[in-house]
């Protein structure tokens, strides 16, 4: 990877980790662990790889993306702010009653959102649809979708991740952000659904595992290996819940609480560090 691309992504990465700590503090509610442990995924997906048009979020070509994980919301709405959909000034008005951001994506009205979600196991199956569509249609579009490891434990997916390979949709890839954690815990001590990459090669899908699904460069490699598939993708992403915020990282108590004032100012004072380092 270029070095200035890489620069630009890991300065647009940290701004959106930014807009995470912003809207989940003015919330004072959400979910920042698996919003921030998912940020360069997302941010390689909308800046690097999908093709998409902020001032044309309907295009009819334009490659979907669906947050199967929908509780991951801050991430989203803050890579889509980034990108242009919308403007930045609406991050702090997350979960508000009169704010387009509420807690889960909502298609009907957020621009650059694809599809609403939040019960687990159904987004992977509007994006199985999707990639069937495009197929049926020949329009053309990929879709990429993003899973949580702890979702993987819903039966659901294996249902659409059956139906997937049974109708060749090598259009599709699926992230799979493990950083094994979900609410209650570790993924061991919940439901482990480990192996993950072999569960989704005898479902018939290519796997892929990359052991740092925060390095854009892995995901690069990824993504580029995934072209070549006749099959639907799974990229199995090894990442760090809470990255980028020293004190949330590999802590599930932040899967979904929101910072005090104080914690709020230690996160931003890092994140803005970080990004001065990225600028100079």
């Amino acid at each position: 990877m270029d070095a200035a691309v890489k620069k630009e992504l890991q300065i647009t990465a940290c701004k959106v980790r930014m807009g995470i700590i912003e809207g989940v503090h003015a919330a004072k509610s959400g979910h920042p662990g698996g919003s921030l442990s998912a940020t360069e995924i997302l941010t390689y997906l909308y800046f690097k790889q999908m093709n998409i048009d902020p001032e044309n979020p309907k295009m009819e070509n334009r490659d979907r993306f669906v947050l199967s994980k929908g509780h991951a919301a801050p991430v989203l709405y803050s890579v889509l702010a980034q990108r242009g959909f919308f403007s930045e000034d609406l991050l702090p008005t997350l979960r508000k009653p009169d704010s387009i951001l509420q807690g889960h994506p909502d298609m009907k009205h957020i621009p650059g959102v694809d599809m609403s979600t939040g019960s687990l196991g159904q987004g992977i199956s509007a994006a199985v649809g999707m990639a069937l569509s495009s197929k049926h249609f020949g329009t053309g579009f990929n879709v990429y979708a993003l899973l949580g490891d702890g979702e993987i434990e819903e039966g659901q997916v294996w249902e659409a991740a059956m139906f997937a390979a049974n109708k060749g949709l090598d259009n599709l890839t699926v992230f799979v952000d493990y950083n094994n954690l979900q609410i209650d815990g570790t993924i061991d001590e919940v439901n482990s659904a480990k192996p993950i990459d072999k569960k989704f090669e005898a479902f018939n899908w290519k796997t892929i595992v990359i052991d740092d699904g925060n390095d854009f460069e892995q995901i690069e490699a990824a993504l580029k290996e995934a072209e070549s598939a006749d099959k639907p993708v799974a990229i199995i992403a090894k990442t760090v819940k809470g990255k980028g915020v020293s004190y949330m990282e590999n802590q599930v108590g932040w899967h979904g609480s929101a910072p005090n004032d104080e914690l709020y100012e230690q996160a931003m004072a890092e994140l803005r560090t970080k990004l001065a380092e990225l600028e100079k």
